[in-house]
């Protein structure tokens, strides 16, 4: 009974530390995973100690990198990744070489690490975090960006090459013997992919098969949590990456037809487990070194992304064909320490290749460099911000030329163009304004449009168009803030004028109505279109779908003229919706009594 309190309780302060630092991380534009390294620092041993054993939950959390990486096989296929086979062996070769040689021969010349020791080091701080850095690109929106998949491509070889290197640690201790140990730790490695291999072509497909007759849902779930489970314990018995199994796995699921409905099960799972393992490697930190040996600390993990991020800039420029502003960013991204260094040098410590106290400095190096990660995003993102590209106006766009026009249109967007085409078949004088070159160059180009560079908020540019002379400003840009705006500047200089607006909500409608514009709805009739198409689909009759959107129409511009009247007050808002939705439902009803003839 202690044992199930104590593990209820740590599941209970695992999930309050989640819900409580992640959205805080997020709002502060942190990033998620920033917030799980912190949730975990702040309820691991070093500060608040509610949770006294991290490997626990280190041990289950690695989980989350087996599922994280079975999607990603699950979403790659032998076809694909034979195609991005230059950029996994090619540019992933080429970056953890360099990473390695360089962070090796930095423990070697300036640390007086012996050589064993420095191959280990340089080869564990090559590696990078899958899951952080998939994390973080997923966040941002970046995995299909050209960093974003050159960054996936030398993870992917990272994960592989974790395979030889875990297995390299105890040969460099000599603690076991390549003929004895070696021959067959390769030869039971071989047989275990092997048996993934056939197994994935011609057993898990029947199997799945077999599942989706049953039609249970619970089932389907728990055979696509046992294809992952099953295949990472086998790999990990043979002492094997059990994320390498998962993603050997996954691709050999690429193809099948139960591909998506893997997916779709897994997602889950891997987003809460993913955030565990983040937060199991903040509470594994032991943040107290920072105050006992801060040059050591700090001064391991500024050099380990010194080292690590002009190498992959380097690398993803000169093979991977980026430019510069992508490289660095791939570089950022990737600078920090990798999970696979938590197992490398564990088995290296083991082995007494490295001491106690080295291996609680690397730790704590690798999590402050993850830690460090997002801020330099944010501040690479503050700083290479693309420089926007502004045309020169040729000066005959500036040379405003109007005969008194009837009508101001402000935007030549797609409703801009619209209006301006009809009126100019009506032979309605007009001028339109708007400020992008390119907008101009094809309205011109296209109907020979009398429209010109120019910014209506400016007063000598409202004199140019002749605005005094005008009967209507039609409003059509796409920014409500801007028709604002220019509502209130023309009506406080030319009272007369009449405008017709844009308007893109409801609130942006009353704001309009105050200045005493007409607002237009820019997706509302459209929207009405749709539901009658859709009403004539679903079998009414064209008459009845039209008497129906002409009842909802009429119906919704009272309610709109009644919530004119109180629309500061968000309360008495939300009861007249309320209230509108029964009086439409009931108008309805009585309209479907009436055409039966009850």
């Amino acid at each position: 009974m202690p044992h199930e309190s104590s593990l209820l309780q740590a599941t209970v302060v695992l999930l309050l530390a989640a819900v409580l630092v992640v959205p805080l991380a997020k709002r502060l534009q942190l990033g998620a995973v920033l917030g799980y390294l912190i949730a975990g620092v702040v309820i691991g041993p070093a500060v608040l100690q509610l949770i006294h054993n991290p490997e626990n939950v280190a041990h289950f959390s690695e989980f989350g990198v087996v599922l994280l990486l079975f999607i990603i096989g699950l979403e790659l296929s032998p076809r694909r990744l034979w195609l991005m086979r230059k950029a996994v062996f090619g540019v992933g070769l080429a970056q953890v070489s360099l990473s390695a040689l360089l962070i090796g021969g930095v423990a070697y010349i300036g640390f007086a690490q012996s050589w064993q020791s420095s191959v280990v080091l340089g080869l564990g701080l090559a590696l990078s975090s899958t899951a952080f850095g998939l994390q973080i690109l997923a966040e941002r929106k970046q995995l299909n960006s050209s960093h974003g998949r050159l960054a996936f491509a030398i993870l992917l070889f990272q994960d592989i090459a974790a395979i030889p290197l875990i297995a390299l640690v105890p040969l460099l201790s000599g603690g076991a013997s390549v003929d004895e140990g070696g021959a067959s730790s390769v030869l039971r490695i071989l047989l275990s992919i092997a048996v993934v291999i056939i197994g994935g072509r011609y057993l898990l497909r029947p199997i799945f098969r077999m599942v989706a007759r049953t039609g249970l849902q619970e089932v389907s779930t728990a055979t696509a949590l046992l294809v992952v489970a099953g295949t990472a314990w086998l790999m990990d018995a043979v002492g094997v990456s059990m994320a390498l199994g998962a993603f050997l796995a996954g691709l050999l699921l690429a193809d099948s037809e139960y591909r998506h409905e893997l997916e779709s099960q897994i997602e889950p799972f891997k987003g809460l487990l993913l955030g565990l393992f983040f937060i199991s490697v903040g509470m594994s930190a032991d943040i107290h070194l920072l105050f006992t040996m801060p040059l050591a600390v700090l001064g391991l993990t500024v050099l380990l992304m010194v080292i690590k991020l002009p190498v992959l800039a380097l690398v993803g420029s000169v093979f991977g064909g980026l430019d510069h502003r992508s490289a660095l960013r791939l570089g950022v991204v990737l600078a920090a320490g990798g999970e696979f260094a938590f197992v490398v040098f564990q088995i290296a410590k083991d082995q007494q290749l490295l001491s106690s106290q080295l291996h609680s400095i690397l730790i704590l190096a690798i999590t402050l460099s993850m830690a460090l990660t997002p801020l330099l995003i944010m501040f690479l993102a503050s700083t290479l911000k693309p420089k926007p590209v502004v045309k020169e106006v040729p000066p005959e766009y500036e040379q405003i030329e109007s005969d008194e026009p009837r009508v101001v249109i402000i935007g030549m967007g797609r409703m801009g163009q619209i209006v301006a085409r009809i009126l100019r078949a009506q032979r309605v004088p007009f001028v339109a304004l708007d400020l992008s070159v390119d907008t101009i160059e094809l309205s011109r180009s296209i109907d020979s449009m009398p429209v010109f560079y120019g910014d209506p908020l400016r007063p000598e540019i409202l004199r140019a168009v002749d605005a005094d002379k005008a009967e209507y400003f039609v409003l059509t840009a796409d920014d409500p803030e801007t028709n604002i705006k220019i509502t209130e500047l023309v009506s406080r200089l030319y009272p007369h004028i009449k405008f017709i607006a844009r308007a893109r909500s409801r609130f942006h409608v009353h704001r309009l109505l105050e200045l005493g514009a007409r607002p237009i709805r820019e997706t509302f009739h459209s929207s009405l279109e749709i539901s009658r198409e859709t009403l004539i689909g679903l079998g009414l009759s064209p008459e009845r779908a039209e008497a129906r959107i002409q009842r909802f129409q009429r119906h919704d511009e009272e309610l709109l003229a009644q919530q004119h009247k109180m629309f500061d007050d968000r309360e008495a808002l939300i009861q007249s919706a309320r209230e509108a939705h029964d009086e439409l439902q009931a108008l309805f009803d009585a309209d479907l009594i009436e055409e039966k003839g009850l």
